[in-house]
């Protein structure tokens, strides 16, 4: 069965955050200011079950799911991660698991991961330079912890990509080099245009370096870029190529070049709402109905019903929409 949603798109990708929490504080996510010693996170009682992961997956599975990503928060911290991968590896050897991490703990990690079923791993980094990495992640950890965990990763055989968020006045100059190192890593990497995901990361466009202005500044150090066709409908990621390198990367560009109208994407919240959209404000409580003895019938129903309805285009709107908002925020449904 394929489920389509009220502008036409179907269900194909679930992204589920198992916590709310992370060892890093970037200001983009979750500025300390605001995420503090202080900050209440959900208590554990609150936050979705392994085994109720499980129930939603399988709800979900008939309805055309093909993908699951598993983020945070930083989804390492959560305990006996690698069983959960197990869990859902055994509903269907042709599911495709990823994983979203900041990479400081993968290394240690990794082989357990790969043993139970994860395909693929993104890790995020948006500077080498150790002073502006530990600026940016206003964390004790060292850059090169990140490496030697996409180091590991490679070694693995799992598929490896960089996800690098850029931020203008604060790390364009860090394009070229990220650039230099995925190559000689031989790994495919993703600059994301900074997103207005919640309420603490002080969003203004004025912060926001654009696709177009990142392929400008990638184009003086490695001469003509070339613009390639999708791999799939739904990829988030418009593909280029450096020609004579033969070699990929991909832009995200969810504020200069919005790409809502091939969104196959739903979210799981760490503490089981089900949400349409990134820039939602509220979600549905798959949680609750499952702790009052719902079965898998009823939520993929429930499910349907969502997904029919679902009519979100916020990055498409963004500039028409004036009223006052309060999204949820990023660590608390994921990237």
């Amino acid at each position: 069965m394929r489920l389509n949603d009220s502008l036409g798109r179907p269900l194909r990708d679930l992204r589920i955050s198992v916590t709310d929490r992370c060892n890093f504080r970037c200001d983009y996510c979750m500025p300390r200011e605001h995420f503090d010693s202080k900050y209440e996170f959900l208590p554990k009682e609150k936050i979705i079950s392994y085994e109720e992961i499980i129930q939603v997956i399988k709800s979900a599975l008939p309805l055309g799911l093909k993908k699951i990503r598993i983020t945070g928060g930083e989804p390492l911290i959560r305990k006996d991660i690698s069983k959960l991968i197990k869990m859902i590896r055994d509903l269907d050897d042709e599911l495709d698991i990823a994983m979203t991490t900041n990479g400081v703990l993968l290394r240690k990690n990794i082989q357990l991961l790969k043993q139970s079923g994860l395909d693929r791993v993104t890790v995020s980094l948006d500077s080498l330079d150790q002073q502006l990495f530990k600026e940016i992640t206003d964390s004790n950890y060292d850059v090169q912890d990140v490496l030697d965990g996409i180091e590991s990763a490679i070694d693995s055989g799992l598929k490896v990509k960089i996800n690098s968020v850029i931020k203008r006045n604060l790390n364009e100059n860090q394009l070229i080099p990220l650039i230099e190192k995925s190559i000689n890593y031989d790994i495919p990497i993703r600059f994301i245009e900074f997103m207005d995901v919640g309420t603490t990361n002080s969003w203004n466009l004025d912060s926001v370096i654009t696709g177009s202005e990142m392929r400008k500044i990638i184009q003086q150090k490695f001469g003509p870029l070339v613009k390639k066709n999708s791999n799939y409908f739904g990829e988030v990621a418009k593909q280029w190529t450096i020609l004579d390198k033969e070699y990929d990367f991909g832009f995200i560009e969810s504020i200069s070049s919005p790409f809502c109208g091939s969104c196959t994407r739903a979210r799981i919240s760490s503490n089981g709402h089900f949400f349409t959209c990134l820039f939602s404000e509220k979600g549905h409580d798959l949680l609750s109905m499952m702790r009052m003895d719902a079965d898998l019938h009823d939520i993929s129903n429930a499910i349907t019903k969502i997904w029919n309805n679902r009519n979100d285009k916020y990055s498409e709107e963004r500039k028409e929409n004036t009223k006052e908002r309060i999204p949820v925020e990023m660590s608390y449904i994921g990237g």
